[in-house]
Parts: structure tokens; sequence; C-alpha cells
């Protein structure tokens, strides 16, 4: 986990960050990017097991 750790966490941090933003002004670009962090995490997971 720790090696999983340091790829994921920074997307971690942008997601939290980004689903903020997005709760107060709602964007088209904001949910797209959302998805990236999203399908980005789960790369991380399934590639560091």
């Amino acid at each position: 986990m720790q090696l999983r750790d340091i790829y994921t966490d920074p997307l971690n941090y942008l997601q939290a960050k980004l689903l903020q933003r997005n709760r107060e002004q709602s964007e088209s670009f904001m949910e797209h990017a959302i998805m990236v962090t999203i399908a980005g995490i789960a790369a991380g997971m399934r590639n560091t097991g």
C-alpha cells in the first residue's frame, strides 16, 4: 500500500478539491476532471495491487 499511496494520494487530494469546487459552482469541465481522477485512482489501485 505504501507504494500505491505515493501515486494515488495526489489524485485523492485533487479529487476532493474538484468535488468541493463542483458543489460550489457546477461546470462541465470539472465533472470531466473528476471522472479522470476516478479513472486514475482505479488504474493506480489495479496496477499496484
